[in-house]
């Protein structure tokens, strides 16, 4: 099966390859040379910080295995991971509203820091730490880089729909080439050198503090709502008055949810799904093919953000039933191919399909971010916006941990399908939102005016 692996690969590589080589004036945006150096700022930074998050990812679930806990027992501290990030994520969201994104950004890798040391330790509380202090941490990630980038982006007065550009750069290398490489690079670590499942861990360390540095010598702070008659409360308040005032606010924040739930619960499932009597398979080189399939997405999304005529409410309705579709996958092969008990030297024929499958789902993630992050700066108004996206993972968060919570009782399958209706959810919502989009054009604010003259011009050639 290591053929069908670099074989796989590469075909991949090469379709990669072909859109990025491909691409026409129509594909892509012409911009200026102070927004490409600030783009390129942000893209090193964002992408050390993925790299800290990817070289982790194929080896949590392994690595608590290797410390000798059960499927229940690291069940429990994904949840624990998770409820810290329901728990205190809209918190720490509304201080990086109040007290600045960049330093909110910089908390960020302390606390990651400090969580991948907890990893060396085979001590059931201290792994629940480190759990607790990663939720923390991901809440940070998904909500203060991106709101700095947001209001920074319009500070400096560059153009609205060149945000476009930076959020399918930063997605194609930081959830693409830089994963795919912190795959191989783990798989380096953990299985050619035999340096063990920590290494990923302490490598994402080094990775953290280097971004750190960059972003206390070259960012400058920005706010949210800095107003000091303003408590965490009021914020909180404030917050949940946009989400239930606009209705495309809170049909956003379900979509996410439904999605990024689905996704988590596909992260923990993947490595027992791929191995279900124990088999031992290439993590780093399957996860580094995973997210070769992540950066086909965003590199086709680049191409469908830069076309005027192509409406991202309208593309993200198809996205969401074809990786509903992938997840399915699971439980039509344990129909056509009945399952083992017998461990194998190696993965499974239904293993190779599922791939296949995972691979197309990835390919969906990988359209699915740059198109929210656009969706998100359109809809999500500047002064609460990292309150308001983490407001949005809180029932992503409840979501994941019941699933989590339930994981021995229910079949693999039960689960998969589960996910599989939920991004079919997503997708009925999505086509709400574009309907109520449509039907409020006339009277949107003049910022979306200012877009919708920007995004009706023709792309120009890049040099």
């Amino acid at each position: 099966m290591e053929l069908f692996f670099f074989l796989f690969f590469g075909f991949l590589a090469v379709i990669v390859a072909a859109l990025e080589l491909s691409k026409s004036s129509k594909d892509r945006i012409n911009t200026s040379s102070a927004f490409n150096a600030f783009k390129n700022n942000y893209l090193v930074v964002y992408s050390l910080m993925m790299a800290g998050d990817w070289l982790q990812g194929p080896y949590v679930y392994y690595l608590y295995s290797t410390y000798g806990f059960g499927k229940g027992d690291i069940g429990h501290l994904f949840i624990a991971g998770f409820g810290s990030s329901m728990l205190f994520g809209t918190v720490v969201g509304s201080l990086a509203d109040k007290q600045g994104r960049r330093r909110a950004s910089v908390t960020y890798c302390i606390t990651y820091i400090l969580s991948c040391l907890t990893k060396h330790s085979s001590q059931y509380k201290v792994l629940m730490l480190g759990r607790i202090l990663g939720g923390i941490a991901t809440s940070l990630l998904n909500s203060s880089f991106e709101s700095w980038l947001v209001a920074e982006h319009n500070k400096r007065g560059f153009e609205q729909q060149w945000l476009s550009v930076t959020f399918s750069k930063a997605i194609f290398f930081g959830n693409g080439l830089v994963a795919i490489l912190s795959g191989l690079f783990g798989n380096l670590l953990v299985d050619t050198l035999g340096l063990g499942p920590v290494a990923p861990f302490d490598a994402a360390s080094c990775f953290l503090a280097i971004g750190m540095a960059i972003i206390l010598s070259s960012w400058s702070e920005n706010y949210g709502d800095p107003s000091e008659n303003k408590d965490l409360l009021t914020q909180f308040k404030g917050a949940a008055v946009a989400i239930a005032s606009d209705e495309k606010i809170a049909l956003l924040g379900a979509i996410q949810s439904l999605f990024e739930g689905s996704m988590y619960t596909f992260v923990f499932l993947w490595t027992p799904a791929l191995s279900p009597n124990d088999e031992e398979i290439p993590h780093g080189f399957i996860f580094a093919t995973f997210m070769l399939g992540s950066m086909l997405g965003s590199s086709f999304a680049s191409r469908l953000m830069a076309r005027s005529s192509i409406r991202v409410e309208s593309y993200m309705q198809i996205v969401f039933v074809v990786s509903s579709v992938s997840l399915l996958l699971p439980i039509i092969t344990s129909f056509l191919v009945p399952p083992s008990k017998v461990k194998s030297e190696s993965m499974s024929f239904a293993g190779c399909i599922q791939v296949v499958g995972f691979c197309t789902f990835e390919a969906c993630v990988g359209i699915f971010w740059p198109s929210l992050m656009k969706m998100r700066s359109l809809y999500i108004p500047e002064e609460s916006r990292s309150t308001i996206m983490n407001f949005f993972r809180i029932p992503l968060n409840i979501f994941v941990c019941v699933v989590l919570y339930n994981v021995d009782a229910f079949p693999i399958t039960i689960m998969f399908g589960m996910c599989s209706i939920f991004l079919f959810v997503a997708a009925l919502l999505q086509r709400r939102l574009m309907v109520i989009a449509d039907s409020q054009k006339p009277t949107k604010p003049q910022d979306w005016t200012a877009l919708d003259r920007d995004m009706e011009a023709e792309p120009l050639n890049v040099d």
